[in-house]
């Protein structure tokens, strides 16, 4: 069961990333960065990633580059314990 609610939490952050790349672009309103960070934090680190990766977003930020990986490695640690 807890398995699927990360599943879902990091989709969630994914397209969070995503939205926030569509922002960034198109112009209004962004996403704080520290919301960013604090999603991929609290166990969404696959999708914080993933959303670096894939919309290629945030990439050239140190802070996301050292600690998005970090939240990455805690993510797979805790699923890894269920």
């Amino acid at each position: 069961m807890y398995e699927r609610i990360l599943i879902g939490w990091n989709l969630a952050v994914f397209f969070l990333y995503g939205w926030d790349k569509h922002r960034a672009v198109s112009g209004g309103w962004r996403v704080p960065e520290n919301v960013l960070l604090g999603a991929a934090f609290l166990l969404g680190g696959i999708g914080g990633a993933m959303g670096m990766i894939v919309w290629h977003h945030k990439t050239s930020k140190m802070r996301f580059r050292l600690l998005v990986p970090c939240f990455l490695l805690l993510t797979l640690s805790v699923m890894r314990g269920l």
